[in-house]
């Protein structure tokens, strides 16, 4: 499926501070060739805007989150006018403002005002880029609603997706959050559709997200057959002494049918308690030729 072609996001020119993680990978190995393009990626479960502390504080997560200096974000639990546990502040656009990003909001639930003429209270995830958003959509997956008293499984939105173009290539994004119980039935079927929308897309492809399940889940197995796990080899949650790692960077591998493939040239977990998770940084390279299609 061709995605929505849109007008996307904030846009502010601005560098980003440098970090602790080094230049971006193949930045100077690779610059004058021109083989393969360097990008930075991260992950976040933002917590609504708390720490593990469960305080409201977004000026910690903006900290963190610059601290990272990377390309491209996805973030989980992202409210936009939700409630009072946030401020009734819109996250997604406000982070991109103050990170001088693009954002692409995918919400999960989209529910009417408290009063009328007030902004919808939304729910969902978000990518933030530095590169422009070409073209957005908010595909469906399998949930059970946190909304509904005695939900049943169905579809639902806020599985997000947009297309960027990163130095002539086409690259693909997206940020999933995926259902947190332990019965993992529902992420068995989230997962299967996960990869039939990846299979669709051409190009080289980046999965963000909380998979809420780690990395030798049985449930996840599918996913390792077109993607590779960025592993930084250290829990991501919870943030304080962290035991399990349930946030993951994953990219496409050569081979697939009109799949650019990605090397992973990095990844670490950043020490935080900005929010209940740690985020996760990658640092990347995107090869040229593997069957990636041109320039979009």
């Amino acid at each position: 499926m061709s995605l929505r072609r849109r007008t996307v996001g904030v846009l502010i020119a601005a560098g980003l501070t440098a970090t602790a993680f080094g230049p971006p990978a193949g930045a100077v190995e690779d610059a004058g060739r021109g083989r393969s393009v360097p990008l930075r990626v991260a992950t976040y479960n933002i917590h609504a805007g708390a720490g593990m502390d469960n305080v409201f504080d977004l000026d910690r997560q903006v900290a963190q989150l610059r601290g990272l200096d990377a390309d491209v974000i996805g973030l989980q639990e992202v409210d936009a006018h939700w409630g009072a546990r946030s401020e009734w502040r819109d996250l997604a656009t406000e982070l991109a403002e103050r990170l001088h990003m693009r954002v692409s909001f995918a919400p999960i639930y989209s529910l009417d005002p408290v009063a009328m003429g007030e902004p919808r209270r939304e729910f969902g995830v978000a990518v933030l880029s530095r590169h422009r958003i070409l073209a957005a959509e908010n595909h469906e997956i399998t949930r059970l609603s946190t909304q509904d008293p005695d939900p049943v499984p169905a579809p639902a939105p806020g599985f997000g997706e947009v297309l960027l173009r990163v130095r002539g290539l086409p690259v693909h994004v997206y940020v999933t959050h995926l259902d947190y119980r332990a019965d993992p039935s529902v992420r068995i079927t989230q997962v299967a559709e996960t990869r039939r929308i990846m299979g669709e897309d051409r190009g080289h492809k980046i999965l963000l997200g909380d998979f809420n399940a780690t990395p030798d889940a049985p449930e996840l197995a599918p996913l390792w057959r077109e993607l590779t796990d960025a592993d930084p080899g250290a829990p991501t949650f919870p943030a304080q002494d962290p035991v399990n790692r349930i946030d993951f960077v994953a990219v496409s591998k050569a081979g697939g049918p009109g799949a650019g493939a990605v090397r992973v040239r990095g990844a670490a977990v950043a020490e935080t308690l900005a929010s209940d998770h740690r985020p996760l940084v990658a640092d990347l390279e995107l090869l040229r030729g593997n069957g990636a299609v041109g320039a979009v």
